[in-house]
């Protein structure tokens, strides 16, 4: 069997969002892009270029985006989408 771009359709060699994990997934994304936008923004307004490099690199699922806004930068949940 060749391997070519038609065979990409398929279910057997690439099952698209007809797989059980689409949903997970998809939503693992969107909480991974939210933290993500947070903690990029908070850092940057923070003066933290470090950080918002480090940030901006490392995808974690938004694991490290949560250690950065509330254990580094010490943001309070009802603070984080207030403008100073």
């Amino acid at each position: 069997m060749m391997y070519g771009i038609g065979s990409w359709g398929s279910g057997a060699v690439y099952p698209g969002f007809s797989s059980p994990f689409a949903l997970p997934f998809l939503l693992l994304m969107i909480w991974s892009i939210f933290w993500k936008g947070l903690a990029l923004w908070h850092s940057a307004r923070n003066k933290e270029p470090l950080w918002f490099i480090a940030l901006f690199f490392l995808n974690t699922a938004g694991i490290l985006e949560l250690i950065y806004l509330f254990g580094v930068a010490k943001i309070k949940f009802d603070a984080l989408f207030k403008v100073k």
